[in-house]
Order: structure tokens, then C-alpha cells, then sequence
């Protein structure tokens, strides 16, 4: 075993193993993340709140697509919408899913581009 495992194997001892719970969260958040359309929604709400119109335009999918999506995920909890006047604007729930984005965009920037791997 390498040095480098063998820390990381130390340093993760102090926490506990995920719960059944937690994996079949995890596997949810996901399998939602799993789908083009809704990862685009999600990585142009890392950058603030947006309405439809803005979200359509920025992953260009069809408007009733992009609402379906929507509804998804504000029912799965991974994004909140609030009314501004006449518009339903959309926010990410929080930080960790912001963070998830970022690494499967980066890690997929890395499979296309050749780019050396990360430890």
C-alpha cells in the first residue's frame, strides 16, 4: 500500500461509513444529474437565480422541456423557485450541489481534453 493511500485511509478513519440513507440519496441526486438538460439548468443556476426564459436560452432546450425539468428538480429538492412579479425565478438549493456540478463538468474537461488526472 502506498504512502499517499495509506494517509487517505488514516485521515478518513475518524468518519463514519455512509448509511444505506445516505447512499440511496446520493444515487437520487445522481441520477438527476445524470440527464443533459437538467445538468445545464443546474450548472447556469451556479451562477445565481434565473427565470425560464434565461434558463431556456442558456441550455438550449425546448421551454416546456426546460419547465419539465424544473419541476423535477424543485420536487427532488435540488432547486427552489420564489415569484418575482409575473416570473417564477429558480436558485440552487445549496453550495454542495454547486460543487458537484463543477466536478463532473471538470472531470468530463478532463476526459475530452486529455488532460492529466487528478489524485
Amino acid at each position: 500500500m502506498s504512502a499517499r493511500m495509506h494517509l487517505s485511509a488514516a485521515h478518513h478513519a475518524h468518519q463514519r461509513a455512509p448509511s444505506a440513507a445516505q447512499f440511496d440519496a446520493a444515487a437520487r441526486v445522481l441520477g438527476l444529474l445524470a440527464d443533459r438538460t437538467r445538468l445545464a439548468l443546474l450548472h447556469t443556476l451556479t451562477a445565481g437565480e434565473a427565470d425560464v426564459t434565461a434558463l431556456t436560452a442558456a441550455c438550449g432546450a425546448a421551454r416546456p422541456a426546460v419547465s419539465q425539468h424544473l419541476a423535477k428538480l424543485r420536487l427532488a429538492g435540488l432547486v427552489s423557485s420564489r415569484k418575482d412579479g409575473r416570473r417564477v425565478v429558480y436558485a440552487l438549493q445549496d453550495g454542495h450541489l454547486a460543487r458537484l456540478v463543477a466536478e463532473a463538468l471538470s472531470h468530463a474537461d478532463h476526459e475530452l481534453s486529455g488532460l492529466p488526472r487528478h489524485d
